[in-house]
């Protein structure tokens, strides 16, 4: 079986010849245009094309008083299959609510192959080790906080390898009594309580 198709002049000229990507990781798909369009095939390797969208939100709370560890987002994951040399844009918000007193941390991170690697976070701080690299930190005020929401956005273009990737966040509470996702921390039953929702979306981007 050829991986090329060549077709003829019907007589007296030349030909065009289609052949297949060096490698499977390099696959393209020519759409024929509907009738009454230009004419023109469309692509999915046109640079920039969104190829794929996948995304999860969370409605539910989560919540932990474990300080000075990263900890699992549970809930906040979405996983996406790339190939050849194709990113990943991110987009996203997390509902973030605390107890008073209370520096908190967020920070993304990509799973490929098994192999964890935190994503779009801050460069190292030089001599201050115990500072840690993150992609979104918050303080809830003495006396407030409990009442407090900051609701978080992202975005960023990822450029992982080719593969499938999983992307979820994690939470680090530094110091105070709790952090707490999608609600704030006064308590589930006051009736000042407002329940909010997180979400990550994905996208392939033809590179």
């Amino acid at each position: 079986m050829t991986g090329k198709i060549k077709l003829n002049a019907a007589s007296g000229g030349g030909s065009v010849s289609l052949q297949a990507p060096s490698s499977s990781g390099n696959d393209r798909v020519y759409t024929v245009p509907d009738i009454g369009s230009d004419g023109t095939l469309a692509t999915t390797a046109t640079a920039g094309k969104i190829l794929e969208v996948v995304s999860t939100t969370k409605t539910n709370v989560f919540s932990t008083t474990s300080t000075g560890s990263w900890i699992d987002l549970t809930g906040l994951s979405v996983s996406i299959t790339t190939t050849g040399s194709n990113k990943v844009k991110l987009e996203g918000t997390i509902f973030v609510g605390a107890g008073d007193n209370s520096y908190w941390h967020i920070r993304l991170v990509r799973t490929t192959g098994g192999t964890s690697t935190p994503i779009f976070i801050g460069d190292a701080a030089g001599s201050a080790t115990s500072q840690l690299r993150v992609t979104l930190s918050g303080y809830h005020q003495s006396s407030v906080g409990q009442h407090q929401i900051k609701n978080q956005g992202f975005s960023f273009l990822d450029t992982p390898s080719a593969g499938t990737h999983t992307y979820k966040a994690q939470v680090y509470l530094q110091s105070g009594p709790e952090i707490i996702i999608n609600r704030n921390s006064i308590g589930s039953n006051a009736t000042e309580v407002g329940k909010g929702v997180s979400s990550i979306l994905a996208s392939e981007v033809a590179a």
